[in-house]
Formats: structure tokens, sequence, C-alpha cells
């Protein structure tokens, strides 16, 4: 009797065990659930940390487009002022060379009175020296207008309007100013001021808010006067636009 009791406890006892399942274990150790926030946790750190080097990246790309900017406008202001320098030599080589002539004009001319000549010269140099010397800015306007209306046909005429042009632009005089530097475009084809007025008419159109206008006076400069001082600068401006 107790042997059976015993066998059949035994029976029972195995029954059992096969009957309960066996808790699941990763390769790891531990249960699904375990796993299951371990994995969570990993993801969760992922993703902070492709977040993290998003920013950084987005951080990095704002840097580089500020440095750009910076860097063409420097390469503007350069332009710029090497475009003063080139304006000054060729107005003191273009005096020289005028101060010659008239003073050879003077020796064989009457002496009843000086030479138209002389004159001039002498007058685009006092609207040139209030400018450069004097730094009367306000003063060289009329001084320009008066030589330009006295000497329309003048070989100083073309830098004369640039010259008005610019004094006007910097005051922003925009209409005045874009009429003198129209006047270089439509009257001295051949002058070396005529690509840079275009690209002052393309900087006018841009302060207007006209971008398809200035797009057009840049787009000539660069294919009326490639490789020039003015094509460089209304290539960076067509960047900008």
């Amino acid at each position: 009797m107790k042997k059976a009791v015993l066998t059949a406890a035994i029976l029972m006892s195995v029954g059992v065990a096969v009957a309960a399942p066996a808790p699941v274990e990763d390769i790891a150790g531990g249960s699904t659930d375990d796993r299951v926030a371990r994995l969570e946790r990993m993801l969760k750190a992922k993703q902070a940390s492709e977040y993290e080097t998003q920013q950084r990246l987005d951080t990095l790309q704002q840097e580089v487009l500020d440095l750009r900017g910076l860097s063409e406008q420097q390469n503007y202001q350069i332009s710029q002022m090497l475009q003063r320098q080139r304006q000054l030599y060729e107005d003191i080589a273009n005096l020289t060379s005028s101060k010659a002539a008239a003073a050879a004009t003077v020796t064989t001319a009457d002496s009843s009175g000086p030479s138209s000549s002389l004159g001039e010269t002498a007058s685009y140099e006092r609207a040139v020296n209030l400018v450069l010397k004097e730094r009367k800015y306000d003063e060289a306007i009329p001084a320009f207008r008066d030589f330009i209306k006295q000497y329309p046909e003048s070989t100083y005429a073309a830098n004369a309007n640039y010259w008005l042009g610019q004094l006007l632009y910097n005051k922003g005089e925009l209409a005045d100013a874009a009429n003198a530097f129209d006047t270089v475009v439509k009257q001295f084809n051949d002058s070396n001021k005529r690509g840079d007025s275009l690209v002052k008419l393309g900087m006018i159109a841009e302060k207007r808010s006209d971008s398809a206008k200035a797009k057009v006076y840049y787009q000539q400069v660069v294919k009326e006067y490639a490789n020039s001082a003015a094509a460089r600068i209304a290539k960076q401006q067509l960047a900008g636009l």
C-alpha cells in the first residue's frame, strides 16, 4: 500500500514539472520582458545620440554658411577697394597726360586768353579733388554736374558721369544715380567705366527689390566684360540673388 502511494506521488510530481512552463531566457540571460526593456533602453540611447549628432551637424553647417557669407562679403569689399584704387590711378594718369597736352597747347596758342583744353582739365581736376583730397562729397556733386553740362563731349565725360553716379548712390539718391550710370552705358560704349556702371545699375535694381532687372544687368556684365573686375563682382551679386 505504501509503495503504491509513493508511486502515485512521484507520478503527480513529474506531471506538475512537465505542465509548468520554464521561464524564457535570452542568450544573455533574463526573461523576455528584461530583454525588451534592454532593447528599448538601447534604442532610446541610440536615438538620443543620433539627435545630438544631427544638432552638431546642423550647427557646423550653419557655421560653414556664415563663414561663406563672410568670405563673399570680404571679397566684395576687396573688389570695391581695388576698383576705387584703379579709378584713382586712371584719373591721375588722365590728369597727367591732359596737363601735358594743355601745357603744349598753351605755348602755341594766342596769348589773348586761356585755352579751352586747360579750362576743361582744370574743371575736371577741381571736381575730382573735392572727392579725393578734400572729401567734400556734397560739393563735388554740383561740380561734376557743371563739368558734364559744360563739356558733354569731353574725354573725361564718362568718368565724370560715373563719379557723379557713385556720389549720388552713396547718398541714396538712386534715381539720379541710375541716370548717371545709364548715361555711361548708353553714350560711352568704349569707356572702361561702362562695365562698372552696369554693375551699379544692377545694385540699384536690387535695392529697388527688382531682382529680375538686376540679374539682366549682371549677366550683361559677365557676357560683355568676362574676366574683368566688374564681371567678378557681377558673379558674386548673381550668386546672392
